[in-house]
């Protein structure tokens, strides 16, 4: 390279989605949680909650009203800005949609965030 040389690197979208395609397969499941904390979700649960759902594979996404992110990043989580009262959406779509799902609502009660009326989900089927 000479100096001063400017090199592009480009990524090809289909690399992204082969390395994807993996936890692509497998069903989708969601449930809906009312948030009952005062705080909202905050920092903590909102981190803690991206932390556990980056251990399965399944493609976790969270939804409030017209919003929609990657349930496995902190700061897109922090976007939802869910203050006490709002639905939010938790989906799972993968191999291991159903045991994320669960996890992740057991994870939401266990910090208070909502309240344990809100864990029941269907049963694996």
């Amino acid at each position: 390279m000479v100096s001063g040389e400017m090199v592009w690197t480009t990524y090809s979208p289909l690399t992204w989605r082969s390395e994807s395609q993996d936890a692509m397969s497998g069903d989708t499941h969601s449930h809906t949680v009312r948030i009952t904390s005062p705080n909202g979700l905050h920092m903590r649960p909102a981190t803690a909650f991206a932390e556990l759902a980056r251990l399965f594979q399944s493609a976790i996404h969270v939804t409030r009203e017209d919003t929609r992110v990657n349930g496995k990043s902190p700061l897109d989580m922090m976007l939802l800005a869910a203050p006490e009262g709002s639905e939010l959406v938790i989906e799972a779509h993968g191999p291991d949609a159903h045991d994320a799902l669960q996890r992740l609502v057991e994870l939401l009660v266990a910090l208070e965030i909502v309240a344990e009326s809100e864990s029941s989900l269907p049963p694996k089927g």
